[in-house]
């Protein structure tokens, strides 16, 4: 379904990725503490571009900038996020800091000091953070607190304190996926969305607060997306919450009934219990074979795609050849382009047309460039350290992370790269 477009090393394992909601730029947070932000090529969907930067970048040619880097925590950088206009990029480390940044020069222009854990009067560690709209920032931590922020009191001078917290559930906080305004929004933002902790699933209201927590699922649920469009038939509204597992097994829970989940779809049968469904995203309509398909980042580093309705695995690709780390970032940029992440590698893909199925022997043997790569300022010191902390530090679970050395290969030009 997808081939590669380029693999870029990163110095350090990642444990955050975003993808930019209207330019086809890409953020990494790294155990180290550093944010990566990358340019890509313009793609088909670019208007306004040079056209043949355009033609060049889909014949899997062009050049991938690093817009900026920088050690932007002390301790690791756990979760990222674009604001709703792409304008700002948001960072949490487990410094307690939450930092505003602009997506195009990387200066910080405002900061957010997470609350203590009122249980331990220590750093509660950012586990989430997501931008529900130009006015509200969720941010979730390690304790199950679920802060939520005004935005307009956000400054560089500002210290704001969350409007509201909420406890959805009794775990850290593992995914959150926004559910759309329906038609007597006035605003056009999402005013509640679904999150999963432990082995639950929560549905929380902007103005509300927690409005209802389904059964104990029996099983660590770690990842969630909304599939829409589906078939709207009896009581279905034809959209469903998918949240993947800790054993590798989707849930799929129907919009407006949270008490329990409706079906389930094996995705890995691995013996002794599947690997952990870490991270997915859904596949931008008219991509694939057709209808609803979820990929899923898995564990042991294999991307599976699932179609939905069918609900069976239809393929399987690999975001590292050499190594087995778990895919932790997974999503799609405004051409299309899918980007996964995981250990020391970030992977750019690109829809296979069918011509390229018969040159795909041909094309790896002579397509690839070497990459050209800067020194970065930061010390390997501080990079160690800062990976020992979070070691000692880090509680989500399913995290097995190898300190093995990463090679990349690919097919772009890189400049920048450190």
């Amino acid at each position: 379904m997808f081939d590669t477009v380029c693999s870029l090393p990163l110095p350090a394992d990642l444990f955050a990725q975003a993808i930019h909601p209207k330019d086809p730029i890409a953020s990494v947070g790294l155990a180290s503490g550093h944010v990566y932000t990358y340019r890509l090529p313009a793609g088909a969907s670019d208007d306004g571009e040079d056209a043949d930067d355009t033609l060049a970048s889909e014949n899997g040619f062009g050049q991938i900038e690093t817009s900026w880097k920088t050690r932007r925590h002390k301790g690791s950088c756990r979760t990222l996020t674009f604001a709703a206009d792409g304008a700002q990029l948001y960072s949490a480390g487990t410094d307690g800091i939450v930092k505003a940044a602009d997506v195009g020069t990387g200066n910080v222009v405002a900061k957010i000091a997470i609350p203590d854990d009122p249980a331990t009067g220590l750093v509660d560690h950012p586990s989430l953070v997501h931008a529900l709209s130009p006015q509200s920032l969720l941010l979730a931590t390690d304790s199950s607190a679920l802060h939520i922020y005004d935005l307009r009191d956000l400054g560089p001078k500002a210290a704001p304190k969350p409007q509201q917290t909420h406890h959805p559930h009794d775990d850290y906080i593992s995914s959150l996926t926004p559910l759309p305004p329906t038609s007597e929004s006035t605003s056009g933002f999402s005013k509640q969305w679904v999150s999963t902790g432990g082995s639950t699933l929560a549905v929380t209201d902007l103005r509300r607060g927690v409005m209802v927590r389904s059964e104990d699922q029996e099983e660590e649920m770690l990842s969630s997306v909304l599939v829409s469009g589906l078939p709207a038939r009896g009581t279905s509204v034809g959209e469903k919450i998918i949240v993947g597992g800790a054993t590798g097994v989707l849930t799929l829970w129907e919009r407006g009934v949270w008490d329990d989940q409706d079906e389930r779809i094996v995705v890995d049968r691995t013996p002794g219990g599947g690997e952990s469904l870490d991270c997915m995203a859904v596949l931008p309509d008219g991509m694939g074979p057709g209808g609803k398909i979820v990929a899923v980042g898995l564990e042991n580093g294999c991307l599976r795609f699932v179609k939905i309705g069918p609900n069976k695995v239809i393929a399987e690709l690999k975001h590292d050849e050499f190594q087995n780390e778990p895919v932790v970032g997974l999503g799609f940029d405004v051409t299309g382009r899918m980007i996964s992440g995981g250990g020391k590698l970030l992977k750019v893909w690109h829809e296979k047309v069918e011509e390229e199925q018969d040159e795909d022997e041909d094309h790896a043997a002579g397509s690839k460039r070497p990459h050209n790569s800067d020194s970065d300022e930061d010390s390997d010191e501080e990079m160690e350290d800062s990976s020992d902390e979070e070691q000692t530090s880090k509680k989500r679970k399913k995290r097995k992370r190898n300190k093995g050395k990463q090679k990349g290969n690919g097919i772009l030009a890189f400049s920048g790269l450190g």
